[in-house]
């Protein structure tokens, strides 16, 4: 028996499961939980979808809200709560990385790249849920 329960994965609400899932997916490059996969048009309602890395650890979870009301970060007006950060090895890797989170979707909430010791962005995925990528 193990001393400390273990983290399975992160749960992130959404009104759009398939959507955030599918933007999580090609951020980072993971794929479906057996059985997850992508349904034909018209007949995909999941409630509940798993991403895992390329070994098959669970990594992030998306369950269906019908509301969502989205972070107003920087004022605190409605908080974060919890964000996701992941890191790059270098500024070319940010800059790529930053491309990429723009085309699928994401939206810039806060540029800190002229941040010698941490360059980084900060933006919102589809759904709104803030998210980070840094140097680090």
């Amino acid at each position: 028996m193990a001393d400390f329960p273990q983290l399975l994965h992160t749960v992130v609400d959404t009104p759009d499961v398939r959507g955030l899932a599918e933007f999580y997916r090609q951020l980072l490059g993971l794929k479906y939980r057996p059985g997850d996969e992508t349904r034909p048009e018209g007949e995909d309602d999941a409630d509940w979808l798993v991403l895992t890395d390329e070994n098959g650890r669970r990594v992030l979870a998306f369950q269906h809200v019908e509301v969502l009301e989205q972070t107003t970060w920087p004022a605190s007006d409605v908080p974060m709560q919890m964000h996701l950060d992941f890191t790059v090895p270098d500024r070319a890797s940010l800059e790529k990385q930053h491309r990429r989170a723009l085309a699928l979707g994401a939206k810039l909430l806060f540029d800190r790249t002229a941040d010698l010791d941490e360059p980084l962005y900060v933006y919102a995925d589809p759904a709104g849920h803030p998210f980070c990528i840094f140097v680090g």
